[in-house]
C-alpha cells in the first residue's frame, strides 16, 4: 500500500491541495454575501451558479484536455480558478459573484477530469478499489481541512480569498513535476436520463436527491451555522465535521447495505436525515455549540444518499455499463445541485436559517416515499447477487472509470462526458 501511495502521491497531494482552496472558498462565499446582507435566496443563486458550470464543465472541459493534454490543460483550469478567485473582492456585485461561481464549478469539473482520468489510465484493475479509496480521502481531507481556514485573521477582506488562490495555485506543482505519464485523453458518454430512469429508478431519484440536498447544504450551512449564532472558529468546525463524519461512515453503512436489501438500508439513511434535520429545526433554540455533535451524524446521512444510489443502481448491471451509468448518474446529482440552493434559500427566506434543514427534511422525506413505493413495486436483489458497494466522490463522470465494479473498458473518444 505504501508503494501505492508513492506512486500516485502527485496526483493525490495536487487533490488534496486543490480542494483545500476549494473547500475554503465554498464556505467563504455564502459567508460574506450573508455579512454583506444579502437575502438567503440570493446566496442560493450564487451557489446554483457554482454548480450550473461544474455540469457545464463535465461536458465540454474534456474538449479542452482532448486538445493541449493534461498537464497543459490542468495549469490552465487552476490558472483561471485562482484569477476568478483572486477577482471576489475586486466586483464586489452578487452578479459578478455568480459569473465567478460558474468559471471556477467550470474549471473544477476540467481539474477533476484531468486527475480522474489520469488516475483511471495509470491504474490497473486489481488497484483500482485501492486508489478510488485514496483518492477520496484526498478529496475529503481537502474539503474539510480548506474548513479550518475559515478563521483566518483577515482584516482587509482579501486574506482568506488570497489563501484559496494560493492552495489552487500550488496544486499545479505536484502535477507538473510528476513523472508518471500523462494519459492520450479519451473520455465516455453516458446514458440519458430517461435510459437511466427506465434501468433504475430509484438510483435517478437517490441521485437527484443527494444532489438537493448536498448543494443546498455546501451553499447555505455555513449561513446558517452564523445566523444561529456560531462565531466563524465554530462554522468552520461544523461545516468539517460534516465533512469528516461523511468520510468516515460511508464505509460501515455501505458494507451493511451489503449484506441486507439495500433499499432498506437507503430507506434508513433517508430517515436519519429527516430525524437529524429535525432536530436543526428545533435547535435555534438550544445553545448554538450543542450543534457541532450533531454535525458528523449529518454528514454521515447525506454524503451515503449518492454512493448508496450508484450502487442500487448498478446491482442490477453488467459490468461493462457501470462507467455510462456512474456518467449518468453524476448528471442527475448536478441537476439536483443546482436547484437545491435556490429551492432552500427560499425557505430560509420564509422561514428563518432553519429553513435550511426543513428543505433537507422534506428531500429526506420524498427518498423514503419513493424508496418504499420501489420496494413495493419490485423485488430485491438477493444479497449475494448485490454488486459490493464503493464510496464514490460527487465529482465528474470519469470517477466512475475508478469503480471497480466495472471492467473499466477503453472510453470512447467524445468529450460530451456527462451529456442529459
Amino acid at each position: 500500500m505504501k508503494s501505492l501511495v508513492f506512486s500516485y502521491s502527485a496526483l493525490l497531494f495536487g487533490t488534496l491541495l486543490l480542494l483545500a482552496g476549494i473547500g475554503l472558498l465554498g464556505s467563504l462565499v455564502p459567508l460574506r454575501l450573508d455579512a454583506a446582507g444579502f437575502s438567503a435566496m440570493t446566496i442560493g443563486l450564487v451557489g446554483g451558479a457554482y454548480f450550473i458550470g461544474l455540469i457545464v464543465g463535465t461536458r465540454y472541459a474534456g474538449r479542452v484536455i482532448g486538445a493541449v493534454g493534461h498537464i497543459r490543460a490542468f495549469a490552465a483550469f487552476a490558472s483561471i480558478l485562482s484569477v476568478a478567485t483572486l477577482s471576489f473582492p475586486v466586483l464586489p456585485s452578487a452578479e459578478a459573484w455568480a459569473g465567478l461561481r460558474f468559471v471556477g464549478g467550470f474549471c473544477l469539473a476540467g481539474l477533476f477530469m484531468c486527475v480522474e482520468s489520469w488516475l483511471n489510465a495509470q491504474t490497473s484493475n486489481e488497484q483500482r478499489g485501492r486508489i478510488l479509496s485514496l483518492y477520496m480521502i484526498a478529496v475529503y481531507l481537502g474539503q474539510g481541512g480548506g474548513q479550518m481556514l475559515l478563521p483566518l485573521p483577515d482584516p482587509d477582506g482579501i486574506i482568506r480569498f488570497m489563501v484559496a488562490a494560493a492552495f489552487v495555485s500550488l496544486a499545479v506543482v505536484p502535477i507538473a513535476v510528476t513523472r508518471i505519464a500523462a494519459p492520450t485523453p479519451t473520455f465516455g458518454g453516458a446514458m440519458t436520463l430517461r435510459q437511466l430512469y427506465a434501468l433504475s429508478p430509484l438510483g435517478i431519484q437517490g441521485a437527484f436527491a443527494s444532489g438537493l440536498s448536498l448543494g443546498a447544504l455546501y451553499v447555505l450551512a455555513p449561513v446558517f451555522a452564523r445566523e444561529l449564532g456560531l462565531d466563524v472558529g465554530e462554522t468552520a468546525r461544523f461545516m468539517g465535521l460534516i465533512i469528516v463524519g461523511g468520510m468516515i461512515l460511508q464505509w460501515p453503512i455501505g458494507r451493511l447495505s451489503d449484506r441486507i436489501d439495500r433499499r432498506f438500508v437507503l430507506v434508513a439513511v433517508s430517515v436519519g436525515l429527516v430525524a437529524v434535520s429535525g432536530v436543526f429545526v428545533v435547535a435555534e433554540h438550544w445553545s448554538p455549540t450543542s450543534l457541532l455533535p450533531l454535525a458528523p451524524i449529518l454528514g454521515a446521512a447525506i454524503f451515503t444518499l449518492y454512493p448508496l444510489s450508484v450502487a442500487h443502481a448498478n446491482d442490477r448491471l453488467e459490468p461493462d455499463r457501470v462507467v455510462a451509468v456512474s456518467a449518468g448518474l453524476i448528471t442527475a446529482y448536478g441537476l439536483g445541485a443546482v436547484i437545491g440552493p435556490p429551492a432552500a434559500s427560499a425557505l430560509m427566506q420564509a422561514m428563518g436559517p432553519t429553513g435550511l434543514f426543513m428543505f433537507v427534511g422534506a428531500v429526506g422525506t420524498g427518498t423514503v416515499a419513493f424508496t418504499l413505493w420501489r420496494m413495493r413495486r419490485r423485488p430485491p436483489v438477493p444479497a449475494k447477487e448485490q454488486a459490493a458497494f464503493v464510496p464514490l466522490p460527487e465529482t465528474t463522470p470519469l470517477a466512475g472509470a475508478l469503480d471497480p465494479r466495472g471492467e473499466a473498458p477503453p472510453l470512447a473518444d467524445d468529450a460530451d462526458a456527462a451529456g442529459p
